[in-house]
């Protein structure tokens, strides 16, 4: 189990921070970061499907990938 901290963060027993849910919905996530979030993939592929498609660690990747305009660049490589 996970508990609250004093950052709101969810820790488990060792301390370490809690990883965020790969089941996470694409369109789920079109919807916080905007409609051309990760273009070319459906809105129920998962998040953790994408990450390894596109050889990311974690979705703070991806959204700086995003927004610094490199997404579609490893989009369109990874579909090669």
């Amino acid at each position: 189990m996970s508990k609250a901290g004093l950052d709101n963060h969810h820790r488990n027993k060792d301390g370490e921070i809690s990883h965020k849910h790969g089941n996470t919905l694409i369109g789920t996530l079109r919807k916080v970061y905007g409609q051309s979030f990760a273009a070319g993939y459906s809105e129920a592929d998962k998040l953790s499907e994408v990450l390894l498609q596109l050889n990311q660690t974690s979705l703070s990747q991806l959204r700086r990938d995003h927004e610094t305009g490199h997404l579609a660049h490893k989009i369109a490589n990874a579909s090669k």
